[in-house]
């Protein structure tokens, strides 16, 4: 076992690292003990298990490795007089080459052996006829095959500061070398036997050294799986373990009934069958409610799956069992959308109903406040102002969140803290999350996906248009307009640039008001500007069918339920994401006729765009577009910055390595189950391993 005050030397009592070259590794690569080097894992490797000849020589800027012998050196004066170069002729049984250095020439002059066995590695050069390679890799052909030498070399991430500063990738190499002859060889096991034989896995200690000196690639390859593995899994564990303590710690209100509420909402007021995807969804989270355990779960689905649906037949269970419920959402355009949609849903129940958001005014938030105490009030929709200390309910069953990425955690906890029994947590989502990402982001949650769209929906039609067919795009909108339907049109938000993408939209909207004149036309148009109640009033008039064309940024991406429109053109369409355009063209296709989305780019366009636009034109699956959102983008911009602690990983790619962590998540579930506490003799290694995961804050820093 190797003691942990080894791992956690400082990194300058390394031998080779000093107090200067210590603090550049720290500032630039994080590394502060011995045990980072062990965690620094190498980017690539470059093969060198090929030995060439110099007359096999070819004019392709390869890297190459040679064996031979240096057999003369000489000094050559720059032709601009700032300096000398030094060239050696380096020769084996077939040819010749020059190795020219143009730093650190006295030094490398005196370290030189002629006539020496030496293996040479770098890149060609071709000039002149000849072959020369500049600052080769040199190693006596004695050394070469020692530790720290392996035909498979490793290369080390590093920074442009390392290199000038002479910390070379060959530095770095001896450098890993030297912490492994200090801590030895002995790694502590950290996976249990049982895991280790079902998935033909490799010892920590094998895997350790064969990542850093792999000796072929079959055990490179066998490292790399291990240490991806552990890495997942341990996350897993952590977050699986998290969602099975919170059900033993936090007991929910148990919803038992499903009375009278419930069933006249589902015998007289549904307004369209359930979809078997809803019934499934449904009967998951009736589980969870029923149980004593407080229901953790996140909702997904596709825009217009009839998530709302759901979340008010849950609200209903709420109320059948003498509780209140409450919904967030983080805008007062959807809180607005939410409240006069259930409230339509509920007309004719004896269901309460209220709307609190910043805007709601002193005396009905007096009249609210008392409602909601009393029990009186059933349901209260609204924004950030449902988590206010003055809100205060009788007996708060349940808290549904809206587009929770929206929220932090702190707001989410103060829901929590609005009842003295927990309510039961719902969470909800129309920007389909990749199942990797679910796992690996939100796997303390139980998961549903509503993956089937309302009968009687026809799927919306996507075309991609150049710029230049703008004319013949505006026909189409007033063809959609003769039958009576609407359109929006969308433009993008430049982050960098308020003023600009002001100036971009009010230069669009003179240009359709000019295409689309009055009195036949009436345009609105909305963006961030307006103050709540002219944006209101302008989506008012959109709703009602007063105007025609509706010219906005991406404020109508959510909340916006007006099933009249028909047509979603997007200008610049190049400059939005996948799930945005996803979700932007969301809001069409809610009525029973045939919708369309358009969207315009400009000719140019890159290999990530035209996959971006193919994509849409070729399927409306939400997580069909999420996957390629993800390769397109990597998780940590898919997810922001709230939850890029969970994805920092070291070695493993959630994107690449989608088995492997479906694997880990398998026997983390696996393992807990029958363990939850960890207790048995067989996972004490994994016991240990998470204490010391909670002491360092990172996976990563306890390798031993």
């Amino acid at each position: 076992m190797i003691p942990e005050n080894v791992l956690h030397t400082p990194i300058s009592y390394l031998r080779g690292v000093g107090a200067q070259r210590a603090e550049l590794l720290k500032t630039e690569l994080g590394i502060y003990e011995y045990q980072d080097i062990l965690n620094l894992f190498p980017n690539r490797y470059i093969d060198r298990t090929k030995f060439y000849k110099i007359n096999e020589l070819q004019n392709n800027n390869a890297e190459v490795q040679i064996i031979g012998k240096v057999v003369h050196l000489r000094t050559v004066e720059s032709a601009n007089q700032k300096g000398t170069r030094l060239v050696a002729t380096f020769t084996d049984e077939t040819g010749t080459i020059d190795l020219v250095w143009f730093k650190g020439v006295k030094w490398i002059r005196d370290t030189l052996k002629i006539n020496e066995p030496y293996v040479i590695f770098g890149k060609l050069n071709f000039f002149a006829n000849t072959f020369s390679m500049p600052h080769p890799e040199m190693d006596l052909l004695a050394d070469f095959n020692k530790v720290g030498h392996s035909s498979i070399q490793p290369v080390y991430p590093s920074t442009e500061k390392l290199a000038k500063r002479g910390i070379t990738n060959r530095v770095m190499r001896q450098l890993v070398h030297t912490v492994f002859e200090q801590v030895g060889n002995t790694f502590v096991e950290n996976l249990p036997e049982k895991i280790l034989t079902s998935l033909n896995l490799i010892s920590k200690q094998e895997a350790v050294r064969s990542i850093h000196f792999p000796p072929n690639q079959e055990l490179l390859t066998k490292a790399t799986i291990r240490l991806k593995f552990e890495e997942l899994f341990y996350i897993q564990v952590q977050l699986v373990r998290k969602n099975l303590l919170q059900k033993q710690k936090f007991l929910g209100q148990p919803f038992k009934k499903v009375g009278d509420t419930f069933m006249n909402f589902y015998n007289h007021h549904l307004p369209f069958p359930l979809t078997n995807a809803q019934k499934r969804v449904l009967k998951e989270i009736r589980a969870d409610v029923g149980s004593n355990a407080q229901m953790n779960r996140l909702l997904q689905g596709d825009v217009g799956s009839g998530k709302t649906i759901v979340a008010l037949m849950t609200m209903l269970l709420a109320v059948d069992n003498q509780c209140q419920a409450c919904l967030m959402a983080p805008t007062e355009i959807l809180a607005n959308q939410h409240y006069q949609t259930i409230s339509k849903l509920l007309e004719g129940t004896n269901v309460t109903v209220a709307l609190l958001t910043g805007s709601s005014k002193t005396k009905e938030r007096r009249i609210l406040d008392e409602q909601l105490q009393s029990g009186e009030l059933s349901i209260l929709i609204g924004t950030h102002a449902l988590l206010e200390d003055k809100v205060q309910f009788h007996n708060l069953g349940l808290a549904i969140i809206d587009e929770q990425h929206r929220f932090g955690v702190e707001q989410r906890a103060k829901l929590w803290r609005k009842n003295t029994i927990p309510p039961h947590i719902l969470v909800m989502t129309a920007t389909p999350i990749p199942r990797t990402l679910a796992m690996s982001v939100y796997g303390d949650l139980d998961v549903s996906i509503i993956d089937e769209l309302p009968p009687g929906r026809k799927p919306i039609k996507t075309i991609h248009q150049y710029e230049n067919y703008r004319a013949e795009v505006y026909e189409f909108i007033k063809k959609e307009i003769d039958k009576g339907r609407q359109a929006y049109v969308v433009y993008p938000l430049i982050e960098e640039s308020e003023a600009l993408d002001f100036k971009n939209l009010t230069e669009g909207y003179e240009y359709i008001t000019a295409s689309f004149p009055l009195p036949k036309y009436k345009v609105s148009m909305v963006h961030g500007k307006l103050k709540p109640a002219e944006k209101d009033a302008e989506m008012e008039r959109f709703l009602r069918n007063e105007t025609q064309i509706m010219v906005a940024t991406t404020v109508i991406e959510v909340g916006v339920n007006v099933p009249n429109a028909s047509v979603m053109v997007i200008e610049s369409a190049e400059r939005f994401g996948l799930s945005q355009l996803h979700q932007l063209r969301g809001r069409v296709g809610r009525g029973s006729e045939q919708s369309y989305c358009i969207l315009l780019t400009g000719n140019k366009m890159g290999n990530d765009t035209r996959t971006r636009m193919e994509t849409m034109v070729r399927t409306n699956d939400g997580f069909e577009i999420a996957e390629v959102d993800l390769k397109l983008r990597g998780p940590g911009d898919l997810m922001g910055t709230q939850q890029s602690g969970v994805l920092a990983l070291k070695i493993a790619d959630i994107v690449k390595d989608q088995d492997i962590l479906k694997a880990a998540r398998f026997q983390a579930i696996d393992l807990l189950k029958a363990d939850p506490h960890l207790e048995q003799p067989q996972n004490k290694c994994v016991a240990h391993t998470l204490i010391q995961l909670q002491r360092y804050k990172n996976l990563w820093t306890y390798i031993s």
